[in-house]
């Protein structure tokens, strides 16, 4: 809050003649001052913070928790077809019957073993060719416009010419994987390069740092958090496609479980896959997140995790 506060005629200038006293420039310092109170952001800002976060916090839960609470009255009271969509509860129990049964973690491992390994696959012949293209002009001049072409091209048409090239099997599930990966992280690679400053390369050169001193030194601490930002989305991408993909052309994976529970009828058994599906990718895109934080302790915190 700012109160206007008075400033009293008082002072070691107030009393010496006119033509002693110190020039001043800019406004009258004998005018009215604003001065501002510090709020209890400044005076506790531990406490603050915590109250922030907790709210936060509460916000990511009770927002879901009210959705699933809604679902689950909707189907009991009759508002929805619980045979289409059957209530919370019990997906809840025939997940976990799944479970106990040991019917649900084989295809869970199938889809997390395509997501990882094309996800590697995919993020390192990314990051390796981004940072070629974005520091080397005239690779990126011959490579770029086909890689703009092949970018734009959606990635399940694609799952024919792999189904051709590898057969059926884990071969084409993790390709697709890995192209659909491999695009975004060369994307923010290469225009996190480009976007390093010329001073910082200059500097490099001034100091007669080697080609690999320049990348160690100045090009990856630049250019990383923009390229995990990527990577993160990425994550996500990553398992979307793998579930499109066992859908069409699997014999199992969580893909494959919604897909065929959706054809008998069995929606329970569907929308458990998909609560499965939402954890994998939520687990693994924070996974990536942490990764990244431990890996460029000296970014920027991510401003929608609690920052302000």
């Amino acid at each position: 809050m700012s109160v206007p506060l008075e400033r009293p005629a008082t002072g070691p200038d107030h009393d010496r003649p006119d033509h002693d006293r110190p020039d001043h420039d800019g406004p009258d310092h004998d005018g009215p001052v604003l001065v501002r109170r510090p709020g209890p952001q400044e005076l506790r800002p531990g406490r603050t913070h915590r109250r922030r976060r907790a709210l936060e916090l509460s916000l990511a839960v009770a927002v879901p928790l009210l959705l699933v609470l809604l679902w689950q009255l909707a189907a009991v009271r009759g508002w929805i077809d619980d045979r289409v969509y059957p209530a919370p509860s019990t997906v809840l129990a025939d997940g976990w019957d799944r479970a106990a049964a040991g019917e649900l973690w084989p295809d869970v491992w199938a889809t997390l073993k395509r997501v990882l390994g094309g996800y590697a696959l995919g993020t390192a012949a990314g990051y390796a060719l981004g940072l070629l293209m974005g520091s080397l002009a005239l690779v990126r001049a011959a490579l770029e416009p086909l890689l703009d072409a092949l970018y734009v091209v959606p990635k399940l048409a694609l799952l024919p010419v792999f189904l051709n090239m590898f057969g059926l099997g884990e071969g084409p599930q993790v390709a697709l994987v890995a192209t659909t990966v491999f695009f975004f992280v060369w994307i923010s690679t290469m225009s996190a390069v480009l976007a390093v400053p010329s001073g910082h390369r200059d500097a490099g050169r001034v100091f007669g740092a080697s080609p690999w001193q320049m990348f160690r030194h100045v090009l990856l601490p630049a250019s990383l958090p923009a390229v995990l930002v990527g990577a993160r989305i990425a994550a996500g991408v990553a398992v979307l496609v793998i579930v499109a993909s066992e859908q069409i052309a699997a014999g199992n994976g969580l893909g494959h479980l919604i897909f065929d529970s959706r054809a008998l009828f069995r929606n329970d058994v569907m929308f458990v896959g998909i609560v499965c599906v939402a954890v994998i990718g939520v687990l693994f895109s924070e996974l990536v997140r942490v990764v990244g934080r431990l890996l460029t302790p000296w970014a920027p915190r991510d401003r929608g995790r609690g920052q302000s």
